[in-house]
C-alpha cells in the first residue's frame, strides 16, 4: 500500500495525491495550481496514466482541489468522481466557468501569437471535457462507508470548511493487511460562523493534514466582525467605492451574511448598492440556499425567522459584461467579484478602474497565493500591471484574515490531538513556513510529523512508521533541480516586471541602467552557454 504526494507540498494549491492498494489506484483531489508558475505546472503531464486510475475522491469543490479533473478525463480517465452531493453541484458550476475563462484566454493569446507568426494556444480543457466529467460525478452521503475499488473503502465526514467539504477516511486492504489513512482536506475552524464543526476522528494509522495557517492564530469571530465593521464604516463615511475580491464559493456568501447583519443592526443605513459581479457566484449562492441543514445553528436561526442570510438588501446580481462595466460609473458602492486572488475574473476590471483612487478601499478577505496580483498588493506594491495597464495602487488596502474558512494553528492542533491511536502525520497544503511551524508544534506535543515534497512516495505499513525515524521534521525543498531552476527564472521575471513598473521612481537613471546592463550581460552569458549545449 502506497501514498504518493503529487501536489500541495510546499504550496497551498494544486492538491493531488495517489493512493494504491493491491491493483487499485485512487486519486485524492486533482486541483489546479494558482499563483507563481501556474501555467507551466497546470500543463505538466500527470505522474501516472489517467486510464489506470480507478476513481477520484474529492474533498471539496474549490478549484485548487478539483480544477484539473476535466483534464484528467481529456487524457483518458474513465472512472467515477466521488464526493458529497453539494460538492458535485458546485464543481459543475466551477468547471464550466473555468472552461469559459480558459477559452477566452486562449483566444486572446492566440491573436497575439498570430501577429508574431507563433502557433495558437489551446485551452487546458474545454466545455466538451467538462460535459464528459460531469457525467461521471457520483455523490454520496456523509458518514456512509462506500466501496471505491477493490481493497479501497471510504467514508466522507464533514470538514466544516465550505459547503459539502469532507474529511476522508480511507480503509485500505492488501493481502490481509489493513491500513486506515485519513485526509483532512481543508479543515474549517472549531468555532464556525457558516458551517458545522469539523468531524473529529479518533483512529488512523496515517493522517495527511493541511497547514495553510499552521503558523498563525486567527482573530476570534467577534474580533473579525468588529474589524470588518470598522473598515466598512470608514469606507461608507468616505462614500467611496469598496472592492472586495472574493472566492465565489463560501467567502462571498459569508460577506453577504455579514452585510445582512449590519443592515439588521442599523449599521448600513444609506442604501448603498451592493453588486455581486459573478454569474458563477450567483449560481453558487443558489446552491448554498438548497442545503440549509448543513449550516451552523447561527445561520439556521436567521432562516427560521424568514431571513435569507445570503441576500442583504440592495443586492444586485450582475450577469452581462455591459452591466459589469456600468458599475464603474457608480461612485459609491460595495463590489464583490472573483477571483479571490485577483489573478483573473471581473475583480481585475474593477481594480483597474478604482485602485488608483486614494478614496477607494480594497478589502482582501482570503488567502493570496505566491505570485498572484492579490499577494503583491497585500505585500505593499505601489504599482501593478492590471489588465494590460500600469496602474498606481493608491486605494486604502485592508486585509482581514479572520473570515478564512480554514482552521488556524490552534484548530489544527486540537483536531490532530483528538486521535487516540497515535497516527503518523504528513503535513501538506501549506507554504514552507506554515508547514514547518505546524510540524514543530506537533513534535513539541509528542505527535509524529513529516513534511513531504512533491512526487515523494511512501510505503504504508501497519506499524505506522515514518519514512525518516531520526529526523521527523524535513524542510520543504524542490523535488528536483528543474523545479528549483524554474523558481529562480520565475523570480527573475517577477523582479524585472516590478522594476519596469517602478522605473519612474528612480532619480539616478544612469546608475539604474548600469546595474541593469550588468544583469543583462550575466543572463546573456547563461543563454549562450545553454545554446552552445544544443
Amino acid at each position: 500500500m502506497k501514498l504518493k504526494v503529487l501536489g500541495a507540498a510546499g504550496e497551498v494549491t494544486g492538491s493531488n495525491y495517489l493512493v494504491q492498494a493491491g491493483n487499485s489506484s485512487v486519486l485524492i483531489d486533482c486541483g489546479l495550481h494558482q499563483g507563481r508558475d501556474e501555467e507551466r505546472k497546470n500543463r505538466e503531464p500527470f505522474q501516472f496514466n489517467p486510464s489506470d486510475i480507478n476513481a477520484v475522491l474529492l474533498t471539496h469543490a474549490h478549484i485548487d482541489h478539483s480544477g484539473r479533473i476535466p483534464l484528467l478525463y481529456r487524457q483518458g480517465f474513465k472512472g467515477k468522481v466521488k464526493s458529497t452531493l453539494p460538492t458535485s453541484d458546485l464543481v459543475e458550476v466551477l468547471w464550466k466557468d473555468s472552461a469559459h475563462l480558459m477559452s477566452e484566454e486562449a483566444k486572446w493569446r492566440s491573436r497575439k501569437n498570430a501577429r508574431k507568426n507563433l502557433p495558437p494556444v489551446e485551452p487546458l480543457f474545454t466545455d466538451t471535457d467538462v460535459e464528459k466529467a460531469v457525467q461521471y460525478l457520483d455523490a454520496t452521503s456523509y458518514d456512509d462507508v462506500i466501496e471505491v475499488a477493490p481493497g479501497v473503502r471510504a467514508r466522507f465526514r464533514d470538514a466544516g470548511h465550505i459547503l459539502g467539504s469532507a474529511v476522508l477516511e480511507l480503509f485500505l486492504n492488501e493481502e490481509g493487511q489493513e491500513i486506515k489513512l485519513v485526509f483532512s482536506g481543508d479543515l474549517g475552524p472549531n468555532y464556525p460562523v457558516m458551517g458545522r464543526n469539523p468531524a473529529f476522528i479518533e483512529d488512523a494509522d496515517y493522517v495527511v493534514i493541511e497547514s495553510t495557517y499552521g503558523d498563525r492564530v486567527h482573530k476570534t469571530n467577534e474580533q473579525t466582525r468588529e474589524e470588518f465593521r470598522q473598515v466598512m464604516g470608514k469606507a461608507l463615511k468616505d462614500r467611496s467605492r469598496v472592492m472586495i475580491p472574493t472566492f465565489v464559493v463560501d467567502r462571498a456568501q459569508r460577506i453577504f451574511y455579514e452585510l445582512m447583519l449590519m443592515q439588521e443592526e442599523g449599521l448600513l443605513r444609506d442604501n448603498v448598492p451592493i453588486y455581486f459581479d459573478s454569474p458563477m457566484g450567483v449560481k453558487a449562492t443558489e446552491i448554498y440556499n438548497e442545503y440549509p441543514a448543513l449550516f451552523s445553528s447561527e445561520v439556521q436561526s436567521h432562516i427560521r425567522k424568514g431571513s435569507n442570510p445570503f441576500s442583504p438588501e440592495h443586492l444586485n446580481f450582475v450577469q452581462g459584461v455591459e452591466e459589469s462595466r456600468a458599475i464603474n460609473e457608480v461612485k459609491h458602492a460595495i463590489i464583490l467579484a472573483g477571483s479571490g486572488m485577483c489573478n483573473g475574473g471581473r475583480i481585475v476590471h474593477h481594480m483597474k478602474h478604482g485602485i488608483w483612487d486614494k478614496n477607494n478601499h480594497l478589502i482582501v478577505v482570503g488567502y493570496q497565493a505566491r505570485g498572484t496580483l492579490g499577494r503583491r498588493i497585500v505585500e505593499g506594491a505601489k504599482t501593478a500591471r492590471i489588465a494590460g495597464e500600469e496602474v498606481s495602487v493608491r486605494a486604502q488596502i485592508h486585509t482581514i484574515n479572520g473570515f478564512s474558512a480554514h482552521a488556524d494553528r490552534n484548530d489544527l492542533l486540537k483536531w490532530a490531538s483528538n486521535f487516540k491511536s497515535s497516527p503518523s502525520f504528513f503535513i501538506t497544503h501549506g507554504e514552507e513556513k506554515s508547514s514547518k511551524a505546524l510540524a514543530e508544534l506537533f513534535e513539541d506535543k509528542g505527535i509524529q510529523a513529516y513534511i513531504p515534497v512533491v512526487n515523494q512516495e511512501f510505503n504504508l505499513v501497519p506499524e505506522r512508521e515514518l519514512p525518516v525515524k531520526d529526523e521527523k521534521i524535513v524542510p520543504v525543498a524542490p523535488s528536483e533541480k528543474e523545479n528549483e531552476l524554474n523558481v529562480i527564472l520565475s523570480d527573475i521575471s517577477i523582479l524585472a516586471e516590478n522594476l519596469r513598473l517602478k522605473k519612474h521612481e528612480f532619480e539616478d537613471t544612469e546608475k539604474l541602467k548600469a546595474l541593469l546592463r550588468s544583469s543583462k550581460v550575466l543572463l546573456e552569458t547563461v543563454d549562450n552557454q545553454v545554446s552552445s549545449k544544443k
